[in-house]
């Protein structure tokens, strides 16, 4: 047998995957669940398990052609459409075309009991009704737990539960199961029973930190598949459920030779005479008056000069106020704002947590396709949470703008004016470029410094110059 033949038999026997399309879910599960097999999905209330299912099931049928069956434990029909119409899931108009079955099973005490011996013939009837009245190939049980609340034989609950997972397999049926996390979060469900027996188990936690709600989203485990392991920040959006991988882009994007002036003509001097490179990431840092904003500033003007786009995220000041500053030194950012060149979004970095940041971040950036992005100043989101978290947000972020060939440029606030050799968040080693800028006073004048601390790929001047801020813009001199 050749090596490519084996390769492929090797392929073919490996578990095959359905998609989800629910955005990151399928990169973290590198293409889905189990194809014709369990998937358990388990957490605490309101953690999002309801609306992940039926992003499943809802994906199926209007993206990849396959239709659904869910069976609900919890809510009723009628809740199940209301609750997610706000998402823009019209369950009703699929019910009526015959692409989905929704069934409601009420459990309660008083129709439920442990008298005796038992099985779930019954619910079997009920589940493989549902499946061939729209030909399903995607089934939800949501709240499995429940069903066995009343009962305390585990035994017989883990027999139960094998019968119905091994003829779910046999209806060649790709199943998701939801369930409540145990207590004491020790257990990931109430019996300890249900991660056992199923081929994948998806962990949904909500957390409070800093008094900011997170979610996060692990997958605990994958039967035959490789799949990411770490804990991944999420957000329940009017879009549906959004996920970001720790590792979102694999560093195997495409680079640039294509210059980009700084839109300063003595800083591109300093780079070779002919600015960054295209799609690279520069950070300018330094203390409080130095000038980093000035260099921001003029960076945009120059990629809006040339008639391509630009996104200034602000974390401190509102745009009126960006625009009238930089105006004091030349630049007519409002002229650039009203042709559409030039957008301007500005938050407080307190007023949303980590992941709500990146997500409005991300969701600009896709909405406007700008070619440079400014981030002023990074040191800001140092309020949002963790340093850690801070920087796996800006790493995705870096790594979404450079696998798009978007040139980036950041701002970094110094406490104390001094030469440090890291930001706050700890991410100045993955920069393209790093420009340090400082004042100093001189014959009882302010002096304003700039050094280029590296510039990889390119040729650039390795001693310290002065430059002045005017009315009429930036203008360097050596020293």
């Amino acid at each position: 047998m050749s090596v490519e033949a084996a390769i492929d038999d090797l392929k073919s026997r490996c578990v095959q995957k359905t998609p989800t399309g629910v955005k990151g879910l399928d990169e973290i599960t590198q293409g889905g669940l189990p194809r014709n097999r369990s998937t358990l999905v388990c957490g605490g209330p309101g953690c999002g398990k309801t609306l992940l299912s039926m992003e499943f099931i809802v994906n199926g049928i209007s993206r990849f052609g396959e239709n659904g069956a869910y069976i609900s434990f919890d809510e009723s029909k009628s809740d199940l459409a209301e609750n997610v119409a706000s998402l823009g899931f019209d369950i009703e108009a699929m019910i009526a075309r015959k692409a989905l079955h929704v069934t409601s099973i009420p459990i309660h005490p008083g129709i439920a009991g442990e008298f005796g011996e038992y099985d779930l013939g019954g619910l079997f009837a009920t589940i493989g009704h549902a499946i061939d009245s729209v030909g399903a190939k995607r089934l939800v049980i949501d709240g499995i737990d429940n069903l066995f609340s009343f009962f305390s034989n585990e035994s017989i609950i883990r027999q139960e539960l094998r019968k119905l997972i091994k003829w779910l397999k046999e209806k060649e049926v790709t199943v998701i199961l939801t369930c409540e996390r145990g207590e004491g979060r020790m257990l990931l469900t109430r019996h300890g029973i249900e991660e056992y027996i199923s081929d994948c188990v998806i962990l949904l936690d909500q957390r409070i930190i800093d008094q900011i709600a997170v979610r996060r989203l692990k997958i605990v485990k994958y039967r035959g598949a490789l799949h990411g392991t770490n804990e991944y920040p999420f957000l329940v959006t009017e879009q549906g459920i959004i996920i970001f991988p720790v590792t979102s882009m694999a560093l195997d994007y495409e680079v640039a030779g294509e210059r980009v002036s700084t839109g300063l003509q003595g800083l591109d001097g300093m780079l070779s005479n002919n600015g960054y490179f295209k799609g690279s990431s520069i950070l300018v840092s330094g203390g409080a008056g130095a000038g980093k904003s000035s260099l921001a500033g003029s960076f945009s003007a120059s990629i809006c000069k040339e008639g391509k786009r630009c996104i200034y995220f602000a974390f401190e000041e509102p745009a009126a106020q960006i625009i009238r500053n930089m105006s004091s030194i030349g630049l007519d950012l409002a002229g650039y704002r009203d042709s559409g060149l030039l957008k301007i979004h500005a938050t407080r970095p307190t007023e949303y947590g980590v992941e709500m940041h990146l997500l409005s971040m991300h969701t600009v950036i896709e909405s406007f396709k700008p070619e440079a992005v400014v981030f002023d100043p990074i040191s800001s989101l140092t309020d949002v949470g963790l340093k850690g978290d801070i920087r796996s947000m800006f790493i995705r972020i870096l790594d979404y703008l450079k696998n798009r060939q978007i040139t980036n440029l950041s701002t970094d606030l110094t406490q104390g004016g001094g030469y440090r050799l890291d930001t706050d968040i700890g991410i100045s080693s993955i920069m393209d470029t790093w420009i340090i800028v400082k004042n100093r006073e001189r014959d009882n004048y302010k002096e304003r410094l700039i050094e280029i601390v590296k510039s990889r790929g390119m040729a650039h001047i390795d001693r310290i110059q002065g430059f002045k801020i005017t009315n009429d813009g930036i203008f360097f001199n050596e020293l």
